[in-house]
């Protein structure tokens, strides 16, 4: 047996082409207050098992029938009285199911007519009678056989208010569910507003719904017509609340769709516009790369260089990413690397320039000839730092400034007075936003040489925050068997 089909019977001569898969159809209720047929039942009938449907009491309803057994069954039926009992197995996957695999309440129908399918299948048409309890089954073949015994279901009194309110409230949800549900079919909205039997809109609305089967056989045994209407809208409740959370998330991935088609479109079109003007992002990259070629840095440098910049070539320009990668390749480019002033260490010049610049601190221009001294007889920069104090205006920066002029390096000063962040001495992480090098590699930038003369200025006022102890930072650069080389968080690679 397979899956029932919705369909309206009112021209049964119109089957064939209502079944064709061209037509939305919908099961019909037998009108009246409890007008169903009334009939003598035997007391045992051929059980005819159901895959995927619920018959009710008063409805009529298509059922596709396909295993060897049900197509027998409904020939031998219809051949005598045309009375059978369809009841739900409880497994789907099973093709022949025993006893043990049948609910053990179902609907007794009568075959009202038989279509024969052109893939050798039958569509029954099948109206729902009473409902009923199998009992003990007879036989198992050529198909199932079992007596039944009626059941029928409780009707509350007319004045009864809790009723009359249940059948209302599932009148208007089901009304909501089928307007907002897409699979629903709509010609199902004048039915329900025509039924006016409590027990018909109750079993029109059982055999309607997608419900899952577990709830069509639960409303089905429900003991009479005021706990089914309970459970029923229960069921509906929860129905129309999933209705509406598919229609949210549908809506919500629909306008995501549409927002990115529309982007694609709008960055289709800028990048047309760029090909025209000839100011193409692959233009900016291919430029970075050639002046790459140009640089003169080491080989670990230049491989993380082309490492990110592949990664930017598969980036698209609209994102944020996008332009954080090519700030951070630009920094690489712009870094003087390799890039170092000859020093001229004669120390005759350099006494003559601290003596233009400066009248009288023997005491330190002497120090600083010491220095320049050591540095020239060693030929390496591994000698301590210098470090002048002295009130303000005394002349301890620009005695800096002589230095460098004297070497022919270029000068950089850094004002480190209420430095309280460690970040601005080593960078912060690309990963943050508005994330930018330490001063320490900013002022190699500006100078435009690797080797300038750098005055760390103020550095007593240095304050310790939550951010971390600037002073701890300067120790890579202040120490002489450390500052060969300078790690920059942003910059990520050792200058």
């Amino acid at each position: 047996m397979s899956k029932k089909k919705n369909i309206d019977l009112t021209d049964l001569e119109a089957l064939p082409d209502l079944l064709d898969g061209r037509h939305q159809v919908v099961p019909i209720i037998t009108s009246g207050d409890d007008i169903v047929e009334q009939v003598s039942l035997p007391e045992s009938l051929p059980i005819l098992s159901l895959r995927s449907s619920v018959l009710f009491p008063g409805a009529i309803t298509p059922i596709t029938v396909g295993r060897e057994k049900s197509i027998k069954l409904v020939r031998d039926v219809n051949a005598e009285h045309g009375l059978l009992g369809a009841v739900l197995q409880r497994e789907t996957e099973v093709e022949v199911p025993a006893p043990d695999d049948m609910h053990k309440v179902g609907t007794a129908a009568r075959i009202i007519k038989i279509l024969e399918m052109p893939n050798g299948n039958l569509t029954v048409i099948l109206n729902g009678l009473e409902k009923i309890e199998v009992g003990e089954y007879l036989q198992s073949e050529p198909y199932l056989k079992a007596t039944v015994r009626t059941i029928r279901d409780s009707q509350p009194d007319d004045g009864n208010v809790e009723f009359q309110a249940l059948v209302d409230s599932v009148r208007e949800v089901a009304l909501n569910i089928i307007n907002i549900s897409p699979t629903m079919p709509k010609e199902a909205v004048f039915a329900l507003k025509n039924i006016d039997s409590p027990r018909g809109l109750i079993n029109f609305v059982c055999s309607n719904m997608d419900f899952t089967d577990d709830d069509r056989q639960a409303l089905l045994e429900a003991p009479g017509l005021l706990a089914r209407a309970r459970k029923l809208l229960e069921i509906l409740v929860r129905e129309q609340q999933m209705a509406e959370l598919k229609n949210e998330i549908q809506e919500k991935v629909k306008r995501e769709i549409d927002k990115q088609q529309r982007d694609y479109y709008l960055q289709q079109q800028l990048r047309t516009i760029q090909d025209e003007l000839g100011d193409t992002a692959d233009a900016e990259i291919e430029q970075m790369r050639e002046a790459a070629k140009k640089k003169n840095w080491p080989k670990e440098i230049g491989e993380i260089f082309e490492k990110e910049l592949a990664k930017v070539e598969r980036l698209n320009p609209a994102v944020a990413e996008y332009s954080v990668q090519m700030t951070y390749l630009q920094l690489m480019l712009e870094l003087p690397w390799n890039d170092l002033t000859t020093d001229n260490l004669d120390l005759e010049c350099a006494r003559r320039q601290l003596d233009d610049d400066h009248f009288g601190l023997e005491e330190v221009k002497d120090r600083i000839l010491e220095h320049l001294a050591v540095i020239k007889l060693k030929g390496d920069l591994k000698s301590p730092i210098l470090c002048l104090y002295g009130p303000p205006g005394v002349g301890k920066t620009s005695l800096g400034r002589s230095v460098a002029t004297a070497l022919g390096r270029k000068f950089g000063r850094i004002s480190l007075g209420g430095l309280h962040d460690e970040s601005e001495i080593r960078g912060h992480r690309r990963t943050y936003i508005g994330a930018m090098p330490g001063r320490i590699i900013q002022t190699i930038k500006r100078c435009g040489s690797s080797n300038p003369v750098i005055i760390l200025d103020e550095v007593d006022k240095i304050t310790v925050s939550n951010h971390g102890d600037p002073s701890s930072a300067l120790l890579e650069v202040l120490d002489p068997e450390q500052n060969t080389t300078f790690h920059d968080n942003y910059l990520d690679a050792e200058y």
